[in-house]
């Protein structure tokens, strides 16, 4: 049980830290995803992909 939760804990920190990255790696194009739970546990349940999915959705609306 204790094992589970730390893994989920860690994944949550992973990609706060990755969407993090992100954001500072775009920001002078302006591209950048907002930060919040929804996005963080999108990333976190689904991984790399999902914020690839994300950067997609956010280049064809902008």
């Amino acid at each position: 049980m204790l094992k589970k939760l730390l893994k989920i804990i860690k994944r949550i920190i992973v990609s706060s830290f990755l969407l993090y990255g992100y954001n500072l790696l775009v920001q002078p194009i302006g591209l950048i995803i907002p930060i919040n739970i929804f996005t963080i546990c999108i990333i976190s349940i689904l991984g790399v992909p999902a914020l690839l999915c994300l950067i997609f959705i956010m280049v064809t609306i902008y």
